[in-house]
């Protein structure tokens, strides 16, 4: 081989290593500039038919949406219900989790995370006149018009009494308008997967196209419980408003809680440490209740139960159904 056909081939060999080298930069140029969409919206289709996203379900409990509990039902057929264990996300049951139901006043567990996630505490509002435009016979804490107090009151007369007035006033106060609000309520139910949601307003009064279901009350409550303000307020067995008058003067209203547990108006199963919950009625939702609680080794779990045909039946069937997370 000569010495020119060497130094050739030598040429050849440096402009395919330089050629080469090239094309490794860009394509590690473009690895490091290409938005990754693998971490979007990837619907799949679990063994219930029900689409859950992969970007959200990952620390989530999936369900048959039946699963029983030998010797346990339901009273009431139109109840919906579930218990999961939120350590292991474990089943241990679920009736009729997917399907449509009205949340009534659980409807206030979306209402408390957007007030907190969007609000601050220690913010003054005074109430106006629409925080009042609600149905007779409504769930009120006593406020009126002109009467001024904090979120934070606010966001206690709303978890602890489910006091709609605070709902309209939280809503108000977050996102301008009750409508606005509601519009926050559905987008932030999207990010949490909650599909199977609808929500028309901030409190849970009845309305034909304000829906969700069991699983959907699953997620948003435990979305719910990753702030401390919630949990440390889902407990209380009352607490005491005070607010401002127009006129400089106070006046405080005892509000007890609507759970029943809390009350000690219905006792709990053994060995079972309630953290709280939310309740809510309405006629056409029937009586509902989703809790947190721990077992007696300190294991956290969820339960709901969705349209039980009135408030006995509801707690009679949650002991029954708490009762298991102890076996």
């Amino acid at each position: 081989m000569s010495k020119k056909f060497a130094n050739t081939i030598l040429i050849i060999m440096l402009v395919v290593i330089v050629g080469l080298g090239a094309v490794f930069f860009y394509m590690l140029h473009l690895r490091e500039t290409y938005v990754d969409i693998s971490f979007g919206y990837k619907p799949e289709i679990n063994m219930t038919g029900r689409t859950v996203s992969e970007t959200f379900a990952e620390d989530l409990v999936k369900s048959d949406a039946n699963v029983s509990i030998e010797g346990l039902e339901m009273t009431s057929p139109s109840e919906k219900a579930l218990l999961f264990n939120i350590d292991s996300n474990e089943v241990l049951y679920a009736k009729g989790i997917y399907d449509k139901a009205y949340p009534a006043s659980i409807t206030k567990i979306m209402t408390a995370i957007l007030a907190m996630k969007y609000g601050n505490m220690d913010d003054v509002v005074v109430m106006e006149e629409s925080d009042f435009q609600l149905e007779e016979g409504s769930q009120v804490s006593g406020m009126t018009a002109g009467d001024t107090l904090t979120m934070e009151q606010l966001f206690n007369a709303l978890v602890v009494y489910s006091a709609n007035d605070a709902a309209m006033a939280i809503a108000r106060h977050i996102s301008g308008s009750v409508e606005n609000f509601v519009t926050l309520m559905n987008q932030e139910a999207k990010s949490l997967g909650m599909i199977g949601t609808n929500f028309k307003n901030p409190h849970g009064l009845h309305d034909n196209d304000h829906y969700t279901c069991a699983y959907d009350v699953y997620l948003m409550l435990k979305e719910a419980i990753k702030y401390t303000q919630f949990t440390d307020t889902i407990g209380l067995n009352m607490y005491n408003l005070t607010v401002t008058r127009a006129d400089g003067s106070q006046v405080s209203f005892r509000l007890d809680s609507t759970d029943k547990y809390l009350t000690g108006q219905k006792e709990l199963p053994a060995d079972i440490a309630l953290w709280g919950g939310k309740t809510g009625t309405t006629p056409e939702a029937g009586s509902c209740l989703s809790l947190v609680m721990q077992n007696k080794n300190g294991v956290p779990f969820i339960s709901v139960i969705l349209g039980a045909d009135n408030s006995n039946i509801l707690y009679t069937d949650m002991s029954n159904l708490i009762s298991n997370i102890n076996n």
